[in-house]
C-alpha cells in the first residue's frame, strides 16, 4: 500500500494528462499544471507555476473555463496532501514511542537475564547489584560511555579494554598508545645501559592503576575475559559474550561470579555458608559469603599469652589483647618477686649476678640474665692495650704492651698519640698548631690541647638590651646581663632589685595598709594601690539622723564624707493619681550656671557651684498599654506619654508583588474599604523596587528580567555557549531547553 501523497500524485499526473487532451497543450494547461504541482504544505500560488500568466488563446469564455478547472484541481490536491500530512505525522510518533518501549522493554529483559544467576541464589533479592546495575546501564546508554582519552563516545561494535582498579573504559587504540607513550616519558631519561633492565610500569589514566609493560593490551576480549573479539549481540550487554562471568571475588572466598559476563566490579558472594563464630562457642549458622564473619557476643575464655588467666573480651576476631591482670613474677634470673603485669613476664632486677665464671678466677658481673654466665671475658686471645697485638695468656695474668706506638686518637679528634703501647689514656695533645681565637679574629700558635682567646672585648648588646657584652674573646653567644635593673617600679615607691632584665620589672612585693573612715576595717593592698584604692566597706552602721521628708533613714555602712542621698521611694501623690515611685529627691544637688561670666579669656573658669534643692516628682512612669502604629505589639508606655507610637520595626505587610514585605519603619495604615487585615500593605506602605529574586530552574545561572512580580517566572530564553567535547565546536542554545534536558 503506497502513501496518500503518491497516490495524489498519481491522480494528478493522470488528471493533467486528461486536461491535456481536451484543451491542448496551450500554456494555460501546462500552467495549471504546474500549479497542481505544488509541493506538500504550499498554499495556494505558493507552487512552482503560481507566478505563469494564463495566456488566452480563444477568447473569455476558455480562460475562465480553464481557471476553474485549475483551481478545483488544486484544492483537491491541496485535501489529499493535508490528509497524507497528518496520516504520515500519527504513524511517525506512534511508531516511535512503540520503537522507544520496545527498546527499553529490551533492556529490562537483558538485565533480567544478567541477573538471574544471581538473584536465584539471594532469593530476588539485588540491593547488592546497584553499582554493577549502574555500569550496565551505562553501557546500554547511548554516549553515556566515554573514552577520557580521546574524549570520544564509546560504541558498540568498537574494540575497548577495561581497567581492573576503576572499571573505565577505553578504546583499545587509544589505551594501547596511551601505554606506549607513557613507557617512552618513562625511560627517556634513561642511558643506554640502563633501558630495558627494569620493566616500568605504565598507569591507567583514570585511576593511576600501573601496569606492567607485559600487561599492555594487544587484544579485544570480553569483560571476563573468555572470549576474544566477542561478537555484537543486541540481545547481550555491549562487548560481553554472554557467558558466566566466573571472575574471583574480592576478596577471595573460594567462589565465583554469578552474573553474566558484565562491565563494572562483580557484586559481593551471594553464596549461603554454614560458619560458626569468632570463638567457635556457638552453633554455626547460614549466613552470606561476603559477611559470614560474626560474633555471639559470650566471652572469648581462650587462654592468654601469660598463661594464667583467660579472655573476657567478648567474642571477636584475631589474636586475644595482653593479659590486663597483675601477678607476682620472679625476675630473670630468679632472686627477686614483684607484682607486674601478665603481660611483661620478663623482666630484669638491680643486682649483679655474681656467681663465679667457669675459669675459677673470676665472678659474672652481668645485671639480672638467664642462662648461663658464659666464659671469662678474659680468656682467649686478648688484644694489648694499642690494640695491634693479640695473646693467649691465663685470665689472672695481664696482657704486656707491645711496644709499638700507641697510635690512638687524641681528645683533640685531629692528632694520635705518639707514645709507646701504654695502659690508661694518652696524655693531653703537646703538639704546635695555628688556633684561631673564640671570637674569630685573631690566629696564633700554640700548644692543641690549650685554648686560645684574645683581649679584644665584645661590644654586641645583651640580651637586656641596655648593656655591653665586654666580655673578653666573646664567641657571640654573649651570657645575661649581671647587673643590677634599678628601675623605679610601679609603685612609685621602690625600685627592681633583680639582674637587668628585658621587658617590664616585677611587681613590688610589699604590701600597705588602708582604713576604712572609723579604723575598724583594715584592707591590705599591694604597694602603690593605696593612692588608688578606695577605703574598705565598714560593717557598722552609719548613725547620722535623716534630711529628707522620711521619718527614718536607710540603713547604711560606715563612709567618709556626707551621707549618701536616701533611696527610699518617694510616694508622693502625682497629678494621675499615681504614687511616685522615684527615689527622694529632698535634698538633690543641682549644678548653678551663668552665676558669674568671665572677664576675658585670661581669666581662669571658677569650679561648678553646686546647690542641694528640692525637685519637682518624676513624670509618671506608670506602664500603660498602648498599640504601635502598624499594629505590630502592644507596649506598655510610661503614664505620661501613653500614644499611638512607632515600635521602629519594619512595616512587614506583604506588597503587591506578593514577594515582599513594607520595609518601611512602623506607620500608620489606613484601612481601605473597611479592610482590617493587618497583613495586606495599606496606601502608606512602600511600592516594591526590586528586580525578581525567586529561584532559577536547576541549571539555569540567568536572572528574572522582569521586576518583582506576583507568580511563576517565565521561561529563560537566554542563549548559552556551550563546547563539544573535543572543544572545537561552539553550538548557542536557549537555556530552557537545556533546564527541560535535565
Amino acid at each position: 500500500m503506497e502513501a496518500a501523497w503518491r497516490q495524489a500524485g498519481r491522480g494528478r499526473g493522470r488528471a493533467r494528462a486528461r486536461a491535456g487532451g481536451q484543451a491542448g497543450n496551450g500554456p494555460c494547461a501546462r500552467g495549471g499544471a504546474s500549479g497542481g504541482a505544488a509541493r506538500p504544505g504550499l498554499g495556494p500560488g505558493q507552487g512552482r507555476g503560481a507566478g505563469t500568466a494564463c495566456v488566452p488563446l480563444t477568447g473569455s469564455s476558455s480562460l475562465g473555463a480553464t481557471e476553474l478547472s485549475s483551481q478545483k484541481k488544486f484544492d483537491e490536491i491541496k485535501k489529499a496532501n493535508q490528509a497524507a500530512a497528518k496520516k504520515f505525522v500519527e504513524d511517525q510518533f506512534s511508531s516511535s514511542s512503540e520503537e522507544e518501549e520496545d527498546i527499553e522493554g529490551k533492556h529490562v529483559k537483558i538485565l533480567a537475564k544478567t541477573f538471574t544467576t544471581y538473584t536465584n541464589q539471594t532469593d530476588g533479592d539485588a540491593s547488592e547489584l546497584e553499582r554493577t546495575r549502574q555500569y550496565v546501564n551505562e553501557a546500554f546508554q547511548s554516549g553515556a560511555l566515554t573514552c577520557l582519552i580521546c574524549i570520544a563516545s564509546v560504541k558498540r561494535n568498537q574494540a575497548v579494554w577495561s581497567c581492573s582498579g576503576c572499571f573505565c573504559i577505553f578504546h583499545m587504540p587509544c589505551i594501547q598508545k596511551w601505554a606506549k607513550d607513557s613507557l617512552f616519558l618513562i625511560s627517556s631519561p634513561l642511558t643506554d645501559d640502563d633501558f630495558g633492565k627494569k620493566d616500568y610500569p605504565w598507569p591507567c589514566p583514570k585511576c593511576r592503576f600501573e601496569y606492567k609493560r607485559s600487561e599492555t593490551p594487544t587484544r579485544y576480549y570480553c569483560y571476563c575475559g573468555k572470549v576474544e573479539d566477542p561478537e555484537l549481540d543486541p540481545w547481550l550487554v555491549p562487548h560481553s559474550c554472554g557467558q558466566v562471568c566466573e571472575r574471583e571475588f574480592k576478596p577471595p572466598c573460594g567462589h565465583k561470579c554469578l552474573l553474566l559476563c558484565h562491565p563494572g566490579p562483580c557484586p559481593p558472594c551471594p553464596k549461603m555458608v554454614a560458619i560458626a563464630c569468632y570463638c567457635k562457642k556457638a552453633k554455626p549458622v547460614p549466613r552470606r559469603c561476603s559477611t559470614k564473619e560474626w560474633s555471639c557476643q559470650q566471652p572469648c575464655g581462650r587462654k592468654l599469652p601469660c598463661g594464667q588467666h583467660n579472655c573476657e573480651n567478648p567474642c571477636h576476631p584475631g589474636n586475644c589483647q595482653s593479659c590486663p591482670r597483675v601477678s607476682k613474677q620472679r625476675c630473670i634470673c630468679g632472686r627477686q618477686i614483684a607484682e607486674r603485669l601478665c603481660a611483661s613476664p620478663f623482666w630484669q632486677c638491680e643486682q649483679v649476678c655474681g656467681r663465679t665464671l667457669p675459669c675459677g678466677n673470676h665472678t659474672c658481673e652481668q645485671i639480672c640474665h638467664s642462662g648461663p654466665c658464659g666464659e671469662c671475658p678474659r680468656s682467649g686471645k686478648r688484644p694489648c692495650p694499642c690494640g695491634k697485638s693479640k695473646l693467649f695468656l691465663p685470665c689472672t695474668e695481664d696482657v704486656p704492651t707491645c711496644g709499638d706506638s700507641c697510635d690512638r686518637v687524641l681528645e683533640c679528634g685531629i692528632h694520635r698519640c705518639s707514645q709507646r703501647c701504654h695502659r690508661g689514656p694518652c696524655e693531653i695533645c703537646r703538639q704546635e698548631v695555628e688556633k684561631q681565637c673564640r671570637c674569630g679574629k685573631h690566629t696564633k700558635c700554640m700548644p692543641c690541647h690549650k685554648p686560645y682567646l684574645c683581649e679584644t672585648k665584645c661590644t654586641k648588646i645583651r640580651d637586656c638590651q641596655k648593656h655591653q657584652c665586654k666580655r673578653k674573646c666573646c664567641s657571640g653567644n654573649c651570657p645575661p646581663c649581671d647587673q643590677l635593673c634599678g628601675r623605679t617600679l610601679g609603685c612609685r615607691n621602690h625600685k627592681c632589685p633583680s639582674v637587668c632584665h628585658r621587658g617590664s620589672c616585677y611587681p613590688c612585693p610589699e604590701t600597705i595598709d588602708v582604713l576604712c573612715n572609723c579604723g575598724k576595717t583594715v584592707l591590705k593592698v599591694p604597694c602603690g594601690r593605696e593612692r588608688t584604692t578606695k577605703p574598705p566597706k565598714c560593717k557598722e552602721l552609719c548613725s547620722r539622723p535623716p534630711t529628707c521628708h522620711h521619718p527614718s533613714q536607710e540603713k547604711h555602712s560606715c563612709h567618709f564624707g556626707p551621707c549618701p542621698a536616701c533611696h527610699q521611694s518617694c510616694q508622693k501623690v502625682l497629678k494621675c493619681s499615681h504614687l511616685c515611685p522615684a527615689s527622694c529627691h529632698d535634698e538633690a544637688l543641682v549644678k548653678q550656671t551663668g552665676l558669674h561670666q568671665p572677664a576675658g579669656p585670661w581669666e581662669q573658669p571658677s569650679e561648678p557651684t553646686f546647690i542641694q534643692t528640692t525637685l519637682p516628682c518624676p513624670p509618671c512612669q506608670v506602664p500603660i498599654p498602648t498599640e504601635c502604629l502598624g499594629q505590630h505589639e502592644v507596649s506598655p508606655l510610661p503614664c505620661h506619654s501613653a500614644g499611638p507610637y512607632s515600635c521602629k520595626r519594619f512595616c512587614g505587610r506583604l506588597l503587591d508583588c506578593q514577594n515582599h514585605t513594607c520595609m518601611k519603619e512602623c506607620h500608620k495604615c489606613t484601612k481601605v474599604n473597611g479592610n482590617a487585615d493587618r497583613e495586606k500593605a495599606s496606601p502608606e506602605c512602600s511600592q516594591c523596587e526590586e528586580a525578581c529574586t525567586k529561584p532559577r530552574p536547576p541549571g539555569c545561572p540567568h536572572s528574572c528580567v522582569l521586576p518583582c512580580h506576583p507568580g511563576q517566572c517565565p521561561p529563560c530564553v537566554q542563549m548559552l555557549k556551550i563546547k563539544c567535547h573535543c572543544k572545537l565546536t561552539n553550538l548557542y542554545i536557549e537555556c530552557i531547553i537545556i533546564e527541560n534536558q535535565h
